[in-house]
């Protein structure tokens, strides 16, 4: 079992910066993949940026901005140059990968979202 816990979030103006941080506890593998989606209000919960062994990808939206690293257990989300549209409930996420019985199976476990608004 996986437990995620957020924090970081606030109230910015357009053009400042916030840090999310996510803590995991439980079992926890170098090689599970962590990530932020977010969440505006009325609207599907979208991918922001993921990292696994390393390698990290961002949406197109993100990229030149945020940027995701993880110490340990802990993932976190740098993000500069805030903009009004970036305002969204942000959620941390891990996927534990495996196989079994020659079928890939994987667990996503979620944090309970954390708050980020950027005014004008």
């Amino acid at each position: 079992q996986v437990q995620l816990v957020e924090s970081g979030g606030g109230l910015v103006q357009a053009g400042g910066s916030l840090r999310l941080s996510c803590a995991a506890s439980g079992t926890i593998f170098n090689e599970n993949a962590m990530g932020w989606y977010r969440q505006a209000p009325g609207k599907e919960r979208d991918l922001v940026a993921t990292i696994r062994a390393g390698y990290t990808h961002y949406v197109d939206s993100v990229k030149g901005r945020f940027t995701i690293f993880r110490d340990n257990n802990t993932v976190y989300l740098q993000m500069n140059s805030l903009k009004p549209e970036d305002t969204a409930v942000y959620y941390c996420t891990l996927r534990h990968g495996y196989w079994r019985d020659s079928i890939y199976y994987s667990d996503d476990y979620w944090g309970q979202g954390t708050q980020v608004t950027v005014s004008s």
